[in-house]
């Protein structure tokens, strides 16, 4: 007898229409089936409050609250039954926000039964199926799924159907330092770029690339290049212990960054010895640095 695979596998809409998150028996007035559809008054449904997303973009709730006054709500929101006309969202926040900034009274609703694992459940997956979702979103929901629902990398990705190594480039976005995760969840940068710059261990070397990516508008092939030309470890190698630098030579570099349009890096030890790294990425950037000297 073979085993019952696991609905989540099958997607959200799947665990909505399972029959283990349905029962057929009437709420105490009677007028609600649970598992049908039904207009059920706003004010009698409440917030997932295992929601992870709590921000909604103003313009596009807008929008889709004139499109709902126009045209009404084409997908029902799904809600569980709590009480005596008391409901709970599922899923369909947005459009239940929306609804309720059309000025509608009530909405069309699928009426579930779930617990509070699979209310978490139901709404991290639904959050990380939104079309809308930044890379660090999707890593969070995926943390989240695994911390708070107790699943391994492994068995996350069998729920999804997703591949365990997608799973673990999502995830391993949440090691960046904050600049970087703000300049990809602002899309200043792609993923491909964040995947090339988690490889370096100094945070601060991560945000020289950043601030190079944006301001020269650099290809994720670009920077897979430049940190390989850099020489940086792995960022699972042990780091070695680093010497400050002294503010003179902080300075030094700071001001031929700013002549020379590159990157330069000053490396010391304690005894004093040390190199000047001036990075180029081509032999006509080569000619334009060496010129600089000349003048």
């Amino acid at each position: 007898m073979k085993t019952k695979k696991s609905a989540l596998g099958r997607g959200l809409s799947a665990i909505l229409e399972s029959p283990e998150t349905d029962i057929t028996s009437k709420d105490i007035s009677g007028n609600y089936v649970v598992g049908a559809i039904a207009n059920i008054p706003l004010e009698k449904i409440e917030a997932n409050p295992f929601q992870p997303r709590d921000q909604f973009e103003e313009k596009s709730l807008k929008e889709l609250s004139q499109s709902i006054r126009e045209q009404g709500i084409i997908q029902p929101v799904t809600v569980r039954k709590m009480g005596y006309e008391k409901y709970q969202l599922i899923s369909g926040e947005r459009r239940f926000k929306a609804a309720r900034l059309a000025g509608l009274k009530d909405i069309p609703c699928f009426i579930r039964v779930a617990n509070d694992q699979q209310m978490l459940e139901l709404a991290l997956i639904e959050n990380i199926h939104r079309k809308d979702l930044n890379a660090i979103e999707i890593g969070i929901s995926y943390q989240r799924l695994m911390e708070e629902c107790k699943l391994t990398q492994e068995k996350l990705s069998e729920r999804l159907g997703k591949d365990r190594s997608t799973i673990t480039n999502y995830i391993r976005l949440l090691k960046l330092p904050p600049p970087l995760q703000i300049a990809l969840r602002e899309e200043k940068i792609t993923m491909g770029h964040a995947r090339a710059l988690i490889t370096i261990e100094d945070t601060s070397l991560q945000e020289d690339f950043l601030e190079l990516i944006i301001s020269k508008n650099l290809s994720v092939r670009d920077v897979e290049r430049l940190v390989k030309d850099s020489g940086t470890k792995p960022a699972s190698t042990p780091p070695k212990k680093s010497t400050a630098l002294p503010e003179k030579h902080l300075y030094v570099r700071d001001k031929l960054r700013g002549t020379l349009d590159t990157r330069v890096d000053i490396r010391r030890n304690n005894k004093g010895a040390g190199s000047i790294v001036i990075t180029f990425k081509s032999d006509n950037e080569f000619d334009r640095i060496m010129s600089a000297f000349e003048k």
